[in-house]
């Protein structure tokens, strides 16, 4: 009787001693029901496949059904063949022993393609919605997120969420399933055995519940790590023209070594506590099946079981065994599994900073662009204010030139006319209306940047063109190709408009990939369009095809940031900024008058 009341609370306390711990308290309990609440989300996403799930559940319970028969026909075999042997009753349990072990593996192995196949539309399904949340995001949000810890969300936490239903929750049913069968057939053959067993569960549970909670917080550090090697690598990589210059190659090797050193201690880690672990679980379970052999050979004797019996009782016990250590690691593992979602789900949630409500599309408008009193710091340090009290006006049909030493504020206010940014004072308006007011899409059909260094594509020159618009045509690319200047040496390449760049963008010189950014802009028919420092770094030759590529823009409100003075000699107005605010504005021959900053600048240059 001892033994049957430990056995039963043993099993009423069993969730709560699996379960892993971290501190206790009310921190804890808030802990594993936030974790339950993010398995029961992980599930809901699993809702367009539910057909797969179902279908592979359904196999998994015949497979673990057959599975569970075969230990008690062994035995039945044992004892026809130890007793008056029978050759109906042998050739009976023989036919059944074979018909579930196929039943078995045919379900098991339609279990696996079911399961395998949700695994692959749910990693498929959750990583496209990561991506697009993250593209929804505002540029700040990319400066203070580190681009590994974006890719390792991407490529790994997302497999590990989706495992955390198909697999660990596929190892708990069949497990279950499988223990609550081994139980029933344990307790028909004896029901004295099956309670001695039973004595293990609360060992057991004990012991993995100090394993989980151990692991889980090795697991989360391991993670953590491991995108702090990606991020490593990412910027090595991205970066490897600085590396090389600087002679840094040694050093970002060793800084990759170390952060590999110190994955590698945490996995050496998580082997050791496995080890014991491993260690202590099976000495538990060696000093069970010697009580359970010492006291079966009694029954044996005293005619409470056959031969039989006990052969079946005993691999029904290894299957006990091995099914409550499964059980009990496996919430540790779907805890650890859901805590790479629960970053993923941060991501999701994530609403951007920068409102894309508006809806204002209206059918004519004329370009004009006012800066009104803006103040603005960036979110990563926003005790340096870069722009103060900021204005100006950008009037249709004609060219503005920003100019200026680095770090006074012209780039900020293109990032701010792209609202990549929202100042944190004061208004920028699109023919009167704030930038906000209008349809986010709509905005940026007619806002179009070209930045000194363009972003080309590993797609076609033709895609690269007509990038976000699917429904440009090929004339119209083309015809956004010739105002650019670009037609001619496009159409001279071996594929023209079809030329692969991620193939030969290194043939293609720096002019050359700033005339298709400019035809990339000049196709969507911008009523601003935005040149940042195109030219600071072109030779006369290349320079000159670009200007001529922007002789095309006239008609626009043109916006120019440039360091060299004398190409934009030719401005409508030139507008000098300085410490975040309009310190001249004019014409080259007004400012040339006035000998202030800009004639200071343009006279360092020339001396």
């Amino acid at each position: 009787w001892l033994m049957g009341a430990g056995a039963s609370l043993a099993a009423a306390r069993f969730w709560e001693l699996t379960v892993p711990d971290g501190d206790d308290g009310d921190g804890d309990e808030q802990q594993k029901l936030e974790s339950r609440k993010l398995f029961v989300r992980v599930l809901g996403l699993y809702r367009p496949f539910y057909r797969l799930l179902a279908g592979g559940f359904l196999f998994l319970a015949s497979a673990v059904a057959c599975e569970t028969f075969i230990p008690h026909y062994t035995g039945r075999v044992i004892d026809i063949l130890s007793q008056d042997y029978q050759q109906s009753q042998f050739t009976s349990a023989v036919l059944w022993m074979g018909l579930f072990s196929l039943g078995s593996s045919v379900s098991a192995g339609c279990r696996g393609g079911f399961l395998l196949c949700a695994i692959s539309a749910f990693t498929r399904r959750i990583k496209h919605q990561l991506f697009a949340a993250l593209t929804k995001q505002e540029a700040g949000f990319f400066e203070s997120v580190k681009t590994g810890e974006l890719t390792s969300r991407l490529s790994e936490d997302t497999v590990l969420m989706a495992r955390t239903v198909c697999l660990n929750a596929n190892v708990m049913l069949r497990t279950f399933i499988q223990t609550v069968g081994t139980i029933y057939f344990m307790m028909s053959l004896s029901w004295k055995l099956t309670c001695l067993v039973l004595m293990e569960t609360p060992l057991t549970a004990a012991l993995q519940r100090v394993y989980s909670a151990y692991d889980l917080r090795l697991s989360l550090v391991l993670q953590n790590s491991m995108a702090e090697a990606s991020e490593a690598v990412t910027e090595a990589v991205s970066g490897i023209r600085v590396v090389q210059s600087f002679n840094a190659g040694k050093h970002e090797a060793r800084r990759y070594g170390n952060l590999l050193m110190k994955i590698n201690t945490l996995k050496i880690r998580q082997g050791a506590a496995t080890a014991v672990y491993g260690l202590a679980r099976r000495l538990i379970g060696l000093a069970m099946q010697v009580l359970m052999l010492y006291y079966g050979r009694q029954f044996i004797q005293d005619g409470q079981m056959t031969t039989g019996s006990l052969v079946s009782f005993i691999l029904y016990q290894s299957q006990l065994g091995l099914g409550i250590m499964i059980l009990a690691s496996s919430f540790g593992r779907m805890l650890s599994s859901v805590g790479g979602a629960r970053k993923v789900f941060e991501y999701l949630d994530r609403q951007p900073r920068i409102s894309t409500d508006g809806k204002l599309r209206p059918d004519a408008m004329n370009g004009c662009v006012s800066f009104h009193h803006v103040h603005f710091a960036y979110p990563t340090c926003p005790e340096n204010p870069v722009l103060q009290d900021f204005c100006l006006e950008l009037r249709p049909g004609q060219m503005t030139a920003l100019v200026g030493a680095s770090g006074e504020g012209k780039s900020t206010c293109v990032s701010l006319l792209q609202r990549l940014y929202e100042p944190q004072q004061g208004q920028i308006r699109l023919d009167g209306r704030p930038l906000s007011s209008y349809e986010h899409r709509f905005l940026h059909d007619q806002i179009a940047v070209v930045n000194q260094d363009p972003v080309l594509f590993s797609t076609s020159i033709r895609d690269n063109i007509a990038y976000g618009r699917p429904d440009c045509s090929l004339e119209q690319v083309q015809e956004a190709a010739r105002q650019a200047n670009a037609h001619d040496f496009i159409s001279n390449l071996e594929n023209g408009y079809q030329t692969e760049l991620g193939e030969a963008d290194s043939l293609l010189s720096k002019s050359e990939r700033q005339r298709i950014a400019i035809a990339r802009a000049l196709v969507r028919r911008p009523l601003v369009l935005v040149l940042d420092e195109v030219t600071s770094s072109l030779d006369a030759h290349a320079e000159n095809q670009v200007q001529q590529a922007l002789a095309a823009c006239s008609s626009r409100t043109l916006l120019v940031i440039a360091h060299r003075l004398r190409t934009i000699e030719g401005a409508d107005q030139i507008v000098v900024v300085s410490r975040g605010g309009v310190a001249e504005q004019g014409t080259h021959q007004q400012l040339m008058g006035r000998r202030g900053l800009y004639y200071r600048q343009r006279e360092r240059l020339i001396d």
